[in-house]
């Protein structure tokens, strides 16, 4: 209901069309790869992959689309993910319309656009995890033991447990379940 409210709304503005609708990630990498679009708006929290998934896949595919993300979570790992993966605009939901359809106008010009209560939520929260650590946290997510991991990554046990270590330190966390759900609360995995 949201997504059609929002396409018609658009739809309204004389400059901008709306050429696809999708469902869920798989849909939206389809509509991009048959349509071509300018601009593609993703949400955050989509069924199959998450707007972060597609934005990273767009990239890796290198379509000429510019990306922006809509969302209602003002979490600071997944803005850093959006702009790891290119992302030209990163807006919260509740923002006005008329914001949106300037932010896309600007976006198209080249520009950057972000609601600055994503930039300073950055600022205060920043992922204290490296990349190797999110990799072997994410891993752990996903329900595998540190054998697992190990073998998946191509490391002895012995360091993963030491990249564990590390990871439960940093994040003051008591165990391994309670660092994956901080990390996950936080938008860093």
């Amino acid at each position: 209901m949201l997504r059609g409210a929002l396409a018609s709304l658009l739809d309204f503005e004389d400059d901008i069309d709306v050429i696809g609708q999708a469902g869920d990630g798989d849909e939206a990498l389809t509509l991009i790869a048959q349509h071509q679009p300018d601009v593609c708006l993703l949400d955050i929290e989509m069924p199959a992959r998450s707007g972060l998934d597609v934005a990273e896949e767009i990239r890796r595919r290198g379509y000429p689309c510019r990306v922006m993300i809509l969302t209602t979570f003002a979490r600071p790992g997944y803005f850093e993910r959006a702009v790891e993966a290119g992302v030209q605009g990163y807006l919260l939901k509740d923002e006005p319309s008329e914001r949106l359809a300037e932010a896309i106008r600007r976006v198209m010009e080249g520009r950057r656009e972000v609601s600055p209560e994503l930039v300073f939520g950055t600022v205060r929260n920043a992922n204290p995890l490296t990349e190797r650590e999110r990799e072997v946290l994410r891993l752990a997510a996903d329900g595998n033991s540190s054998n697992d991991i190990a073998a998946q990554l191509h490391l002895s046990y012995g360091t993963v447990r030491n990249y564990m270590s590390e990871i439960l330190g940093k994040l003051q966390a008591k165990n391994r379940i309670e660092a994956i759900s901080m990390a996950e609360e936080k938008g860093w995995i």
